[in-house]
């Protein structure tokens, strides 16, 4: 097991200094029109030489590569050009906004994927329809389109939370509760439609297969070959999907938190993005491929405990 984790932890830093040095490469290949960009048009050749010189983008792709990755291993992935803020700081309030959002989407997705999922594959009928129906919903409805249907219904109407803001759970966990509720059921409508698919389909592969009559002709308990044996089976897939929303989440997170005014990683990337701030944008792209990282070795991990045979792969 320390083999395959050790394994899984090299391929994670490989795989996140190739995505740091892309992504650099893209966002700096161009140096001469940055500088420009951020003085302005109207700027003589002058003025963007002077940025260019104070910015570092006057010097080779690879020195400043090498300047940003030895910073970045230390801990310091540069300033923002625009308020001089440092970058992790930035980040780190962001962060536990998007991943607020994200985790709760993960868990309310996991726990009423597998109830809606296992209804579906063992009673059949009018409850398998109706849970396919409600997939298909999820598949078809947009996000933002549920959470602008859910602020007027249940912040606007009722008034039974906050239409927008975000209270840090620090601050006030009912607070926090109430301005995370919204976000997280409006991401989780369509993430639980594609896991309970995989789940149903799972078990219902699995509670086919002869082990599953063998286990019943030897008198074991409906409930415990279901729930010992077949989810258990069927849980290596669904946690592939599982992982599948939620790295997708980070990115579907953007539209969410502009709707609900929330003060996450999706929001400053779209600011980023709009004034040119590139350190600020290598520090959402380095950000978002450790989480991605984290998260594929979590489920590698949980994988492995299902089922040994992963841990030879």
């Amino acid at each position: 097991m320390l083999t395959f984790i050790i394994r899984r932890v090299l391929a994670g830093v490989v795989l996140l200094f190739v995505v740091s040095a892309l992504a650099f490469s893209l966002l700096y290949l161009d140096s001469a029109n940055i500088a420009r960009r951020l003085v302005g048009q109207s700027a003589t050749a002058e003025q963007v030489q002077q940025k260019a010189q104070e910015l570092g983008l006057d010097r080779p792709l690879v020195v400043q590569y090498w300047d940003w990755l030895t910073n970045a291993l230390t801990g310091d992935l540069g300033r923002s050009w625009f308020n001089g803020q440092l970058v992790v700081v930035s980040l780190s309030g962001r962060l536990a906004v998007t991943l607020s959002l994200v985790i709760g989407t993960t868990i309310v997705t996991a726990i009423v994927a597998v109830i809606l999922g296992v209804l579906a594959a063992r009673r059949g009928g009018w409850v398998d329809s109706t849970v396919q129906f409600i997939s298909v919903l999820g598949f078809a409805i947009p996000g933002f389109l549920i959470a602008l249907y859910l602020v007027l219904i249940f912040a606007i109407n009722l008034g039974w939370f906050k239409a927008t803001g975000y209270v840090p759970i620090a601050e006030s966990f009912p607070g926090w509760l109430s301005s995370v509720t919204l976000p997280i059921a409006a991401l989780s409508f369509g993430a639980i439609a594609a896991v309970t698919q995989q789940i149903r389909g799972s078990m219902i592969d699995g509670l086919s297969r002869d082990y599953v009559r063998t286990l019943r002709s030897r008198g074991l308990d409906t409930r415990s070959v279901v729930y010992k044996h077949v989810l258990r089976n069927a849980g290596g897939p669904a946690l592939a999907i599982l992982a599948v929303q939620f790295i997708g989440l980070l990115g579907g997170a953007v539209i969410v938190e502009s709707i609900f005014a929330l003060p996450g990683m999706g929001q400053l990337t779209v600011q980023a993005g709009l004034q040119n701030d590139i350190p600020v944008m290598m520090g959402l792209v380095v950000a978002t491929a450790v989480i991605v990282i984290i998260v594929n070795l979590v489920i590698d991990l949980a994988q492995a405990a299902l089922n040994p045979k992963v841990r030879l792969s």
